[in-house]
């Protein structure tokens, strides 16, 4: 008997860092797939595909929302102002796209006929634990905005949770490994960057536990929760990590791989400076791997060699420079014309 055709599916957020992996494997795995996208950082890095539509959209206004969503049978809604700088350039503007949009996106969903609704949460709710491994019970102690309002999301979208309309919440570790829609904003990435292209990492503060997962992995998943049976995940939340670190460790292993990938030219430097970035948590994922059978296939160590080797290609030029790279330089750009967005009711 011949399987059933993957059924459409609707990525906001599509054109991103991780959406635009994502749209890849969607498109491999044949599924039919429509990014929705605000477009901050434009839409290069998206495939020319068939079987895919882009509609360039903010999530607030609902009648081009609930036109984009029509026909879709699931939604992974990967959408926000991402990272703590960018949200805090202007918090009433990072409110309305993560959290007060966030149940009128749901309910249009719902009601536009989509089947499935997997959300992108963050594992950096957890703010500061000094537990062994963080499980999903573990109380939500957010230290900043960003943090907060994706939790928030969370109670919201279980309120949704139906037999006609199954949710999830991922709640991802700090993800790393290149994307055609690069930022060079995030840990890894960041000790990379500058491995590379300074030979000096700088690490500020140094003791702070956090988890990282590969992209490749973390797109692989969100395909993945397309596929498994209602039962298994529906109402659930998993942490999605790997490899949990200390930032310092992180750096020691970055100039580890990237000495032996690109050895010239002198041996890299690592300097300390002090943050005020105090987030700091050990992440389990046992959950996803008993329930689910999930395990990532790929290492941090991975993502540095396939940042070194995209380096070595030349995918990334003026990357320490170069806004495209910094969600901050390009929220704080686009502020002024996310402000004036059509907010839909």
């Amino acid at each position: 008997m011949k399987p059933p055709s993957p059924r459409p599916v609707l990525v906001t957020g599509g054109a991103g860092y991780v959406g635009c992996v994502l749209v890849r494997k969607l498109l491999e795995a044949g599924y039919p797939v429509t990014v929705y996208d605000l477009m901050l950082f434009g839409d290069a890095g998206l495939p020319t595909h068939a079987a895919l539509r882009v509609v360039k959209g903010d999530i607030r206004d609902l009648p081009t929302l609930a036109a984009a969503v029509r026909g879709a049978h699931s939604v992974i809604h990967l959408a926000c102002i991402s990272n703590d700088p960018s949200f805090e350039l202007d918090p009433v503007l990072g409110k309305s796209i993560n959290y007060d949009s966030f149940e009128p996106l749901v309910r249009t969903c719902k009601a536009g006929g989509v089947r499935r609704f997997i959300y992108a949460s963050t594992s950096s709710v957890y703010g500061v634990s000094d537990a062994p491994d963080v499980t999903e019970e573990h109380p939500l102690v957010p230290l900043t905005d960003y943090n907060k309002y994706k939790g928030l999301c969370e109670p919201i979208l279980l309120r949704y949770q139906s037999p006609d309309f199954t949710t999830v919440i991922l709640r991802p570790a700090t993800v790393c490994g290149p994307s055609p829609r690069m930022r060079f904003d995030l840990t890894v990435n960041i000790l990379t960057n500058h491995a590379v292209n300074r030979r000096v990492i700088t690490v500020f503060g140094g003791t702070q536990r956090r988890p990282n997962i590969h992209i490749e992995d973390i797109a692989e998943l969100y395909v993945k929760l397309l596929e498994y049976p209602d039962g298994l995940i529906a109402g659930e939340t998993f942490n999605a990590g790997y490899q949990n670190h200390t930032v310092g460790e992180l750096a020691h292993l970055v100039r580890q791989v990237v000495e032996q990938e690109m050895p010239q030219p002198a041996p890299i430097q690592i300097q300390t400076s002090p943050t005020d970035d105090l987030r700091s948590y050990h992440v389990s994922s046992r959950k996803i791997a008993e329930r689910l059978g999930y395990v990532p296939a790929r290492t941090i160590e991975d993502a540095v060699r396939d940042l070194c080797r995209a380096f070595t290609a030349g995918r990334f030029p003026d990357s320490l420079t170069d806004e495209r790279y910094f969600n901050v330089k390009a929220v704080k750009r686009m502020t002024p014309t996310l402000l004036m967005e059509p907010v839909g009711s």
